[in-house]
């Protein structure tokens, strides 16, 4: 064993724990809006309602995405109440399943130095970790893809027959998170690997068209609800048509025509989109992987086919995103398991190679870039304890400059962990925390207590998923002045409004008190105006919660 695999073998359980702990913050922070609220309050409705076969968003029928998410953040909603603690547990959860199966696709394709290296890579990487803190389907369907792929790697060694009942398992909660599109990750690597190597016997082997069949079985849950909810009712009303099939929809619109852009959702494409992406969705080991395709490409000795499972699921899924239509970042994040082997064979190929000096200089640059614009950023958004993340950030900083290493290796390794813990201390405990307070809905659903739950409450031309999820009970969504009208009527209520309605409602006669004028800003699409703390208060727009008391007979009217 190499100096620096044992010093690996030492320093691995610390620095995973140290990982791992960085992801826990974001747990404690409210749910971010409009796609994580959203999804907690589709997952909210089907416990308050005890309804787990109809899918209701926006106050309507809804069929964007399967169910499997929403059933599991209403799990935890039944265990430990409705809360946003509660809807990232289990995703976070499945996360943890995620690292252990890139461990065991490592070591079982590689070694176990590989899959520590790997390991490590996958815990800190980004964009994996704001996907802990802003949930939506990445972390159930990271987790199933990589342990199904282990599972059909068990299988085809011949090993015990309940992997293949796993495997199945997994497979069906993939495509119960995202769709049928998930059997092209999932196979294309198997496709691949078995055409290089001229298997066809493995294309009519039973075990295969058995996992196929169990999969099929395992996601009837998820057809019988799309066809009780859409199917049963042509009359419905979605995606402003009727006669919609909740099965076509999901074996069909919502990938191919997604891809081929020409289903209800559709989207632009930009073949670079993914690219650029994971320039900064991968750090801080972007570079590392970049090196890493080229290595594979260019000088890799040890190329044994069975590594295409994972190679050519890579790939596959790349180019496919690449070639969509509708792309959102948060999609390349299935691919970070096999990014981080990938990068993690790469390092380990190259621990006793001179050469890893470079990566580590690149790697104490990146560092002090990312420090200089954390402390920019303290200063420009003045933040609540700014001084002190400063002093955080140059504590890490200087540590992981100075700190003694026994290897490139573990220099690359302890460098990219400096940067993730300044990074992830600096939004979880400042950016994050700061920006949330500009969540209107979440600000004014605070004055609404659970005492208060049988009280009708409803927003009007400022809607809000975060308002709709942290109020205790349901929330109206009120379209036209003439629903307005009739829902007051309903005294005593409460109003999460604009200001200007608000105050035209007062003027108006109605007996209406301010319970909360918390700020406005759409938090997702950050502006340098917003950002500077000096011209903050021009960028952003003041909401109403009102509280109805009485109102008179005649009906309201609102400019």
């Amino acid at each position: 064993m190499t100096t620096a695999e044992l010093s690996l073998q030492r320093y691995f359980p610390w620095l995973l724990f140290l990982g791992i702990v960085l992801n826990i913050p974001g747990l404690w922070l409210d749910i971010m809006e409009p796609d994580g609220a959203l999804y907690a309050t589709i997952a909210k409705r089907i416990v308050q309602h005890d309804d787990w076969i109809n899918l209701y968003g926006n106050g309507q029928d809804w069929l964007d995405k399967p169910h499997f998410p929403f059933w599991m953040a209403a799990l935890s909603y039944k265990i430990f109440g409705i809360n946003g603690f509660s809807y990232k547990l289990p995703a976070f959860i499945f996360w943890l399943v995620s690292l252990l199966y890139t461990y065991l696709t490592a070591r079982d394709l590689f070694n176990s130095s590989v899959a520590k290296i790997s390991v490590l890579i996958y815990t800190v990487a980004l964009h994996s970790t704001l996907a802990n803190f802003d949930v939506r389907a990445e972390p159930y369907l990271t987790a199933c893809i990589v342990a199904t792929i282990w599972h059909m790697l068990c299988i085809y060694q011949r090993k015990h027959w309940i992997h293949i009942l796993a495997a199945a398992v997994f497979a069906g909660c993939a495509i119960m998170t995202k769709g049928i599109f998930v059997l092209i990750t999932l196979g294309a690597g198997w496709v691949i690997y078995w055409t290089i190597t001229k298997q066809w016997d493995q294309f009519v082997n039973y075990r295969w068209w058995l996992l196929l069949g169990l999969t099929f079985i395992c996601i009837l849950p998820e057809l019988y609800c799309l066809y009780v909810q859409f199917d049963l009712h042509p009359e419905k009303v979605v995606f402003g048509q009727t006669n919609v099939s909740g099965l076509k929809f999901f074996f069909w619109d919502s990938q191919f025509g997604r891809f081929f852009n020409t289903g209800p959702i559709r989207g632009k494409g930009d073949l670079t989109f993914f690219l650029h992406t994971t320039l900064w969705a991968f750090l801080p080991w972007s570079i590392g992987l970049l090196a890493a395709v080229v290595y594979l490409i260019k000088y890799d000795k040890d190329r044994q086919p069975l590594r295409w499972i994972i190679y050519g699921s890579t790939i596959v899924t790349f180019v496919m995103f690449s070639l969509s239509k509708f792309q959102l970042p948060h999609y390349i994040v299935i691919e970070f398991p096999y990014f981080s082997i990938i990068t993690g064979y790469f390092l380990y190929q190259k621990s006793k190679d001179a050469g890893l000096s470079v990566y580590v200089r690149i790697q104490s640059v990146l560092l002090f870039i990312l420090c200089a614009a954390i402390l920019g950023l303290l200063y420009l958004t003045n933040v609540q304890y700014a001084i002190f993340g400063a002093a955080i950030s140059l504590v890490i900083t200087l540590g992981a400059t100075f700190i003694k290493s026994e290897s490139p290796l573990q220099q690359i390794l302890f460098k990219g962990y400096a940067m993730a813990a300044m990074l992830y201390i600096f939004l979880f405990h400042f950016f994050y925390p700061f920006l949330l307070q500009y969540q209107s809905g979440r600000e004014a659903a605070k004055v609404i207590h659970v005492t208060n739950d049988d009280i009708p409450v409803a927003s009007y031309q400022s809607f809000s998923y975060s308002f709709e999820f942290y109020t205790p009970g349901d929330v109206n969504l009120l379209n036209t002045n003439d629903e307005l009208g009739h829902f007051l009527k309903n005294d005593p209520c409460f109003l999460y409004t604009t200001a200007a309605i608000g105050d035209s409602l007062i003027k108006a006669g109605v007996d209406a008190e301010i319970m909360a004028t918390p700020d406005n800003f759409h938090i997702t699409r950050l502006k340098f105006g917003f950002l500077d703390h000096k011209n903050r208060h021009t960028k952003v727009q003041k909401r109403y919660l009102l509280y109805i008391n009485d109102l008179d007979e005649d009906p309201v009217s609102v400019d």
